[in-house]
């Protein structure tokens, strides 16, 4: 590790190929992701929906290997299930969720995704972290389509 530098993604944009340096204290400027984070590292059962969001989330800052290590610090998640959830996020290429999807999810189970549910900013990845441009690219796109 290179002056807290964790990962380097990769991505297009037209024809060049960019890199961007990716921390954990990125990932921190949002509220929800380090929550996600402290409670990971306190081995909690975030919930099937808190790594859902966590893995969507996390693989914009984080290795693949860092997004299944964290993951597996849940107490109700193996290996063999980080990986899988890893591989199905990554295969789909989902985007981060956005607020209102991840306050249904919180429903859907007892832990706290959003640990600050009643503030209206609180829990916006989109507000509280920039993602690579293909990830705005991709729901332009998909808003495009949908029009």
């Amino acid at each position: 590790m290179i002056d807290g530098i964790l990962d380097h993604k990769f991505y297009n944009e037209g024809d060049e190929i960019k890199s961007i340096a990716m921390t954990v204290q990125d990932l921190r400027k949002s509220d929800m992701m380090a929550h996600l984070l402290d409670s990971l590292e306190d081995g909690e059962d975030i919930g099937h929906y808190g790594r859902l969001v966590f893995a969507m989330v996390a693989r914009h800052f984080l290795s693949e290997e860092e997004v299944i290590d964290s993951l597996v610090k849940d107490q109700d998640c193996d290996e063999a299930q980080a990986k899988s959830l890893y591989q199905q996020v990554q295969g789909k290429d989902y985007n981060p969720p956005k607020r209102d999807r991840i306050l249904a999810w919180q429903q859907e189970q007892n832990f706290p995704i959003c640990p600050n549910s009643d503030d209206p900013d609180a829990c916006n990845v989109y507000r509280d972290l920039e993602f690579p441009q293909h990830v705005y690219d991709h729901i332009s796109s998909y808003y495009e389509h949908k029009a």
